[in-house]
């Protein structure tokens, strides 16, 4: 039996991503790659065999066999990268909504700390639908990608569900955060309100600078900065 309107009702995230992950059946410059993160195994298996019968554009959709380290089961769909990307992307998303009764989801280009809203201007914006632009918007959004923001730290592990960012180090317990802010580290500072202590948030910053490693770390009232050269990233510990 198929499956029908609220099926997958609070069972699948409401922020996909698209460019994330490589992709299995061509050059990715050529395959646009989505990734939607699901909480049950048999929920990701539906949503995967929905996505493969239901649009003739899916080249393929897969699930993970086990659960990833961010807790969640994910489900990954490709397609070619042409002029019709965007508007393909939408018509998942209009069948995501009914199936989950959301109202919005929303996406992040290539592991961007921020998502946008799942739109068809958007998503003309932001994803690339000519292989020969695609090298062009990598690196653009390479400079906000939260792997690369991390890429000097000692950490084993980052994940960002939502807004809820998880990152963790072997042999020791992951520490989560609720995303805030990201962006010039100059702008950030102007911007972000709070009590700046630095004697009263020591202890804190001390234990993050070992847990995580080379980077200028201050807090604002119940705000943590991470600073790695011109960029900052802000998050609230949860």
């Amino acid at each position: 039996m198929g499956l029908r309107h609220g099926d997958l009702r609070d069972l699948v995230y409401d922020i996909f991503e698209v460019d994330s992950f490589a992709s299995k059946m061509g050059a990715d410059q050529d395959i646009v790659t989505l990734s939607f993160s699901v909480k049950t195994k048999e929920s990701a298996d539906d949503l995967m065999n929905f996505f493969e019968a239901g649009y003739s554009f899916v080249l393929d959709a897969d699930a993970t066999a086990g659960e990833q380290s961010d807790g969640t089961y994910k489900v990954f769909v490709e397609m070619d990268r042409d002029k019709n990307v965007s508007e393909n992307i939408m018509e998942l998303v209009n069948g995501l909504q009914q199936l989950t009764d959301t109202e919005e989801f929303k996406f992040r280009y290539y592991k961007n700390f921020r998502s946008k809203n799942a739109s068809q201007e958007t998503l003309e914006e932001l994803v690339p639908n000519d292989p020969s632009k695609y090298g062009i918007k990598i690196e653009e959004a390479r400079i906000e990608n939260y792997k690369e923001f991390f890429s000097k730290s000692y950490l084993d592990s980052i994940d960002l569900i939502e807004n809820d960012l998880s990152i963790c180090k072997k042999f020791a317990d992951p520490l989560k955060f609720k995303f805030v802010d990201f962006g010039i580290t100059e702008q950030i500072i102007e911007s972000i309100d709070g009590k700046f202590d630095l004697m009263e948030s020591y202890p804190e910053i001390l234990f993050l600078t070992k847990y995580i490693g080379d980077y200028n770390i201050s807090k604002y009232g119940d705000k943590l900065v991470f600073e790695n050269e011109d960029k900052a990233l802000v998050v609230k510990r949860i």
